[in-house]
C-alpha cells in the first residue's frame, strides 16, 4: 500500500510588505539583494514585526480549508543553517504548546476522497540560491536575499494520497482555491511549492524536496514509488532519509538523513508575544470572503442552465470568472461562458498572454449580444475577438475595420443561395427527403459569404428555395 503525504509552500503574494519588516513582499521586482533590511537579513539589534494583513489571510485560507482556527497563535524560532537562511533560523509556527499555528486541523475533498489538514503554519521563506558556472567543476553558489522573510503559509497533510495522481488533482484544487481567496498567485515563480513524503507497504518515509512544479512532483512520486518497491522487492531496506529531485536525470538522489522536530531545536520567539485572534475578527473575516468555486460552479448550473463541464472549467479559473461575473446577464449568460471557454481560452493561455491582453467585460457583452441580434455570425466573432485581446479596439471598429458584420440583405443572399443551389444539385435533392443534408448547403453558403451570412435568416431563404 502507497501512502503519501505533502508538505505545500504558498507564498502570500499579494501582500504589499514581507512578514516581519516593510520590505516589499514581490521581490520579483528587485535586482539581486536589493529588497533587504537589517530585519529581514537578522541583523544584531533588529526587531521583527508582525503583519498583520497576513494573518488575516493566512486565517482565510485555513478557513477555505475547513481547518480550525486557534484564538491564540505562537511563533517559534527553526534553527538550522542553510546558506539562505540569514539570521540560521527561520521564524515559523509549531504545535507544541496545545494548538498554536494559524490552522488546526482540517479536509479538502479530491473527487470521492477526503484529504486530511494535519495543519497550517504562518512562517518567513528564506532566500533563495542561484547557481552558475558550465559544469559541476566550476559550479557556484550564489545567494539572492530578497525572498527572505516573504510571507509564507505551509500546509500540511496526512499521508491519505494513494497515488500520484492523486497528488495533481489535489495541487491544481489547491491552487485554483488559493487564487479564488484573492490571497495568492499561484502561477508566479516559486509562489507555491510542494515536498513529498513517500512510504510504501508500511516503511519508512521518505521526503522528497527540490521540486520546481506540479508535473515534476508526479514524476517524482512516481519514480519514488517504483524505487522503494524495488527495494522491498529484494529485501533491501529503506531509509528513512530526504531525497532531490534531479530534473536532469528524471531520478531522486539521497540527499541527508531526514530530520525530526528536535534536531531543529525549536524554542518560542522571544521578540514576538503570543497574538490574539479577536472571534469577531474571524466572524468578519469568515463573511468577506468570496464565494467558493463549488458554490460558483452549482450557480452557474442551476441559474443559467451553464453545462457541468463549462460550468467547471469557468468557476474554477478566477480571470475569467471575474470577466464572467462583470460581463453577463440572464440572457446572454450561457453563450458568454461558451465564448469565454471555448475561443478566449485559446487565446489567452498563459499568465503573459492574460497581462498583454486588452479585452474587458464590456467587450465580452458587446461580442455576445452582437451575435444573439445577428449582427456578426458565431464565426466573424471568433475573429474580431481575436483582434480584441490584441488591440482593445471598441466592436464596432472591428467589425468595420475587418468587415466582419452579417451579410443580411436578403436581395444578396438569395442571390448567393441561388447559386450554390446551381452548383449542389444532388445534395438539394438530397435535402428534399433528408433534413440533414441542408446543413451542408448552408456550410457552402457560409464559405461563400466567409462565414457572415445570417443563420437564421440564410436557413429560412433556403428551405424556401428548395420547397
Amino acid at each position: 500500500m502507497t501512502k503519501i503525504g505533502l508538505e505545500i509552500h504558498c507564498q502570500l503574494t499579494n501582500l504589499e510588505s514581507k512578514l516581519f519588516c516593510s520590505c516589499k513582499a514581490n521581490y520579483r521586482e528587485f535586482e539581486i539583494n536589493e529588497n533587504i533590511c537589517p530585519i529581514c537579513m537578522g541583523l544584531p539589534g533588529s526587531l521583527p514585526r508582525l503583519n498583520q494583513e497576513a494573518v488575516k489571510k493566512a486565517t482565510i485560507i485555513a478557513m477555505a480549508l475547513n481547518c480550525t482556527t486557534p484564538d491564540k497563535i505562537a511563533f517559534f524560532r527553526k534553527n538550522y543553517f542553510y546558506p539562505d537562511l540569514p539570521k540560521n533560523f527561520q521564524i515559523t509556527q509549531l504545535n507544541i504548546y496545545g494548538d498554536s499555528s494559524i490552522g488546526g486541523v482540517g479536509s479538502i475533498m479530491v473527487g470521492d476522497k477526503k484529504i486530511r489538514i494535519t495543519r497550517i503554519q504562518l512562517e518567513e521563506d528564506p532566500g533563495r540560491l542561484i547557481y552558475e558556472g558550465s559544469s559541476s567543476k566550476n559550479l557556484i553558489t550564489l545567494v539572492d536575499y530578497n525572498r527572505a522573510g516573504t510571507p509564507l503559509v505551509e500546509i500540511v497533510t496526512e499521508p491519505d494520497f494513494e497515488n500520484p495522481k492523486q497528488v495533481r488533482e489535489f495541487l491544481n484544487i489547491l491552487s485554483d482555491l488559493l487564487e479564488n481567496l484573492g490571497v495568492s498567485d499561484p502561477s508566479l515563480e516559486g509562489a507555491m511549492r510542494a515536498d513529498a513524503n513517500v512510504s510504501i507497504e508500511g516503511g519508512k518515509k521518505v521526503e522528497i524536496k527540490n521540486i520546481g512544479s506540479f508535473h515534476d512532483l508526479e514524476k517524482a512520486t512516481i519514480f519514488e514509488i517504483t524505487r522503494q518497491e524495488s527495494l522491498h522487492s529484494r529485501d533491501i531496506e529503506i531509509i528513512q532519509e530526504t531525497r532531490h529531485w534531479d530534473d536532469k536525470r528524471k531520478i531522486t538522489v539521497s540527499s541527508r538523513s531526514k530530520e525530526e522536530d528536535l534536531d531543529y531545536r525549536y524554542f518560542l520567539e522571544g521578540d514576538i508575544p503570543w497574538i490574539r485572534i479577536d472571534p469577531e475578527i474571524q466572524k468578519e473575516l469568515k463573511s468577506k470572503m468570496p464565494e467558493s468555486i463549488s458554490s460558483k460552479k452549482e450557480r452557474y448550473i442551476l441559474q443559467f442552465n451553464i453545462p457541468a463541464q463549462v460550468a467547471s472549467v469557468l468557476s474554477s479559473d478566477k480571470f475569467y470568472s471575474d470577466l464572467f461575473e462583470i460581463s453577463h446577464t440572464e440572457s446572454n449568460a450561457k453563450e458568454i461562458a461558451n465564448i469565454i471557454t471555448t475561443d478566449l481560452m485559446g487565446l489567452v493561455d498563459t499568465r503573459e498572454k492574460r497581462e498583454d491582453s486588452k479585452i474587458t467585460a464590456i467587450h465580452l457583452k458587446d461580442l455576445t449580444d452582437s451575435i444573439q441580434s445577428g449582427k456578426i455570425s458565431r464565426n466573424s466573432a471568433k475573429n474580431a475577438l481575436y483582434e480584441i485581446v490584441k488591440t482593445g479596439k471598441d466592436l464596432s471598429q472591428v467589425i468595420s475595420e475587418l468587415d466582419l458584420g452579417n451579410v443580411s440583405d436578403e436581395s444578396e443572399l438569395l442571390e448567393i443561395i441561388q447559386k450554390v443551389i446551381s452548383e449542389e444539385s444532388q445534395a438539394v435533392e438530397e435535402a428534399k427527403s433528408n433534413p440533414q443534408t441542408i446543413n451542408y448547403l448552408v456550410g457552402k453558403i457560409m464559405q461563400k459569404t466567409k462565414g457572415k451570412a445570417d443563420p437564421k435568416l440564410t436557413l429560412d431563404l433556403l428551405k424556401k428555395q428548395i420547397g
